[in-house]
């Protein structure tokens, strides 16, 4: 982004870096860069990081800057997964079923109970110190073992973990939700769209994305604009499950990578529009725009060498066509003060499959962002094949590696009465569990099953 031809300037961020635990280094920093500019500008943040700590030195930098109304600390709550948990359940928006262990028995017993795969994630990943070995905000947990050796490290990770139910990906799994609102949560500009490559492969960022309007992901996502009163953008995460309900997997308060997909026939995106409304002027009514594609070159690439082709654009069909599990092809972005999705009219399936593709880094006015993606991934490469070739064994290029195979139906056969219920000190979230599975044996340290590749 440094190198595109329409940045004026760039300001450099707090000495030591950004931590919302402690904002008053942001507030001096922002205060410099608002005496800099000689004028109110618009603030808005790009990362979860600074949209939690700008809006705890907000009330300090109203004369400074425009910044979307966000009180009683709501980007950090809604980024917390523990809170997301409870306000999905409380607000009836579908949720994968979630556990807060107490204890590393409490994480064994939930892991073997909801499933093995399972899901763990830290509910304030922004507090994970740099470089810990083995923590990452969401992993995938084989074993009980793994979940109860991960609860031992909460106090090294500074929050609660939680346990989800896995969800499996598939081709028409991954959807998103990207809005900008007023105040109230009203909304400027909205829509849903569908990963159709991500990187990694079917678990990381959008790699080729599609605008396609389905009623029920902009509704879930609507519901939750209105009831926190949201002002300013937001990102939303989607998983279809077996039985086709969308389920919530995660709240971002502020732009995604690809809100540029969510742009009007004019143009006109979520940003511009939160620019727009918070300088007092008029936001257009949001006219055409489903059926746009997203790329994001480098990742596409990536993505579609280890997992698959890139998607191709489909010939129109007739009118009225439906999309994958009956979901409408097209319909209009969502307008201030417009009806539910479910209440508009669907436009035809061939107006939503003629939408021109947006680049991530690509732009022929400006080639500077995009030639400097690609020295840097051709350089990553090339260090990546340097170091591989100088790990390679004498005897051969193929090493052996240790993958553990979960036990998964080892001791399911125990009689009923070994299994105990949850304790009451852990919660859960979503639509109700399965039946109590027995408990597992005592989880060994050590891997169950050693294979070598």
């Amino acid at each position: 982004m440094g190198r595109s031809r329409y940045l004026r300037a760039v300001h450099p961020g707090p000495a030591g870096g950004l931590d919302p635990e402690e904002p008053e280094t942001l507030l001096e920093c922002l205060t410099g860069v608002s005496e800099r500019i000689g004028r109110p500008a618009v603030l808005i943040a790009m990362d979860d990081l600074s949209a939690i700590a700008v809006s705890r030195v907000a009330p300090m930098l109203r004369e400074r800057f425009r910044i979307p109304h966000q009180p009683d600390n709501l980007p950090a709550r809604v980024a917390d997964k523990a809170e997301l948990s409870r306000l999905c359940a409380r607000w009836d928006v579908p949720h994968p079923e979630t556990v807060i262990p107490a204890s590393g028995a409490e994480a064994a017993e939930a892991a073997w109970r909801l499933g093995l795969p399972v899901i763990a994630k830290w509910s304030r990943p922004w507090l994970l110190p740099a470089g810990a070995d083995g923590l990452r905000s969401t992993m995938l947990l084989h074993t009980t073992a793994e979940a109860r050796r991960l609860f031992e490290r909460s106090a090294e990770a500074g929050s609660r973990l939680l346990l989800q139910r896995f969800l499996p990906a598939g081709p028409d799994t991954d959807w998103f939700f990207h809005g900008a609102f007023a105040r109230g949560g009203r909304p400027l500009l909205a829509g849903s769209g569908r990963k159709e490559l991500s990187w990694p492969v079917r678990t990381g960022l959008t790699a080729v994305g599609r605008w396609l309007p389905d009623p029920a992901v902009e509704e879930a996502g609507l519901r939750l604009a209105e009831r926190l009163g949201y002002q300013g953008i937001l990102d939303l995460d989607f998983r279809r499950d077996e039985r086709g309900c969308f389920r919530l997997v995660d709240f971002n308060p502020r732009p995604g990578a690809q809100f540029r997909l969510f742009a009007d026939a004019a143009g006109l995106d979520v940003v511009q529009a939160m620019y727009l409304d918070l300088t007092g002027q008029q936001v257009p009514q949001p006219s055409g725009g489903p059926g746009r594609v997203f790329v994001a070159e480098n990742y596409a690439l990536l993505a579609a060498v280890r997992g698959g082709s890139l998607p191709r654009r489909r010939a129109a069909g007739p009118a009225g066509a439906a999309g994958p599990a009956g979901a409408p092809r097209a319909s209009a972005p969502v307008p201030a003060g417009a009806d539910r999705p479910s209440e508009r009219q669907a436009a035809p399936k061939r107006d939503a499959e003629r939408g021109r593709v947006e680049t991530a880094w690509f732009a022929g006015d400006d080639l500077m962002p995009f030639l400097a993606m690609l020295g840097a991934l051709l350089g990553r490469g090339a260090g990546k094949g340097v170091r591989a070739l100088r790990g390679v064994p004498e005897q051969g290029r193929r090493t052996a590696r240790a993958v553990v195979r979960t036990p998964r139906q080892r001791g399911r056969s125990q009689d009923s009465t070994g299994s105990a219920d949850s304790t009451g000190s852990a919660g859960a979230a979503g639509s109700a569990g399965p039946a109590s599975r027995p408990v597992p044996p005592e989880a060994s340290a050590e891997p169950d099953e050693l294979v070598t590749r």
